[in-house]
């Protein structure tokens, strides 16, 4: 198990917030196969909002107690996962106020990561760009995953986004920890260099900023001994060029840290964070700079 998962302690779990629909199967599928790589355990967190579930607003209309509401999501849960040979541990929770209810979860049960699901964010906050997600990505402690893409084995293409920041290098060394052994494309956008590989730039002879700055930036992180890293960069807006780079290249994953100097991390923090959630078609690994203890 990743030590970044684990912290060397296997009461580290990975954490899925479902609605225990069909539009949370990919997040679940994809839960349960990162939970078996690393033999980390599972929890399911169904959270009983009657705002955003009608049908549950009835049920307790009609007088079903949370132990009834629990059995039933219980059955549910384990009919899912009969299938692959999984088990879940799941909590049950009512609350208003969804992404404090799975912050509480994730400190509570010491998850190592929190998976949503790309289809089921509306049931899970109303809105993709408004509630859940966005919230999630800027105050979750823990690394949250988006799922999109259906589950055929563990992720192979890797992107880790960066602007060389602090927090890019975080994101960078998460995505080593969790995934060794990987091949790692680590991208970076750049308005005023043409687009070519870091290799093609070395061919060339010429050395931009943004290669003086990735080698810096290579130099200060102490990635693993099997790490792979694979430096791109690109020309033009980050929504535009990232998205069809993953698009031509079949990326699985797209790492990226929560906050930046300037550039790319910094923009994420503001309208092109809600297009890269809305534009990407892949999954993606929001990683939260840890603070500093004081």
């Amino acid at each position: 198990m990743p030590a970044q998962i684990a912290n060397r302690d296997s009461s580290c779990s990975v954490l899925l917030a479902t609605d225990l629909s069909v539009r949370s199967d990919r997040a679940l599928d994809r839960a349960v196969q990162l939970a078996q790589e690393w033999e980390a355990g599972l929890v399911a967190l169904n959270v009983l909002d009657h705002a955003a579930y009608p049908d549950q607003a009835l049920a307790w209309a009609s007088g079903a107690t949370d132990d009834q509401l629990m059995q039933v999501a219980k059955r549910q849960l384990a009919h899912d996962l009969g299938p692959m040979n999984a088990s879940a541990t799941l909590r049950l929770v009512r609350s208003g106020d969804v992404p404090t209810a799975i912050r509480n979860m994730a400190a509570s049960v010491r998850a190592g990561l929190v998976v949503i699901g790309g289809s089921s964010i509306k049931t899970l906050g109303r809105s993709l760009l408004g509630s859940t997600a966005e919230n999630l990505a800027r105050t979750l402690p823990e690394p949250l995953l988006v799922v999109r893409k259906r589950t055929h084995g563990g992720y192979r293409r890797i992107m880790v986004a960066t602007d060389f920041s602090e927090s890019s290098r975080h994101a960078l060394l998460t995505a080593a920890r969790f995934f060794p052994g990987r091949d790692l494309i680590l991208y970076h956008a750049d308005s005023s260099n043409k687009p070519m590989s870091i290799n093609a730039v070395k061919s060339s002879g010429v050395h931009t900023s943004a290669e003086k700055n990735y080698a810096t930036f290579m130099e200060a992180s102490a990635l693993p001994s099997d790490a792979r890293v694979q430096p791109v960069l690109a020309h033009g807006g980050i929504e535009s060029v990232l998205t069809r780079y993953v698009r031509e290249h079949d990326i699985d994953l797209v790492v990226m840290g929560n906050r930046g100097a300037s550039g790319l991390m910094g923009a994420l923090l503001g309208s092109t964070a809600a297009k890269l959630l809305d534009w990407l078609p892949c999954d993606i690994l929001r990683v939260r700079e840890p603070r500093p203890v004081e």
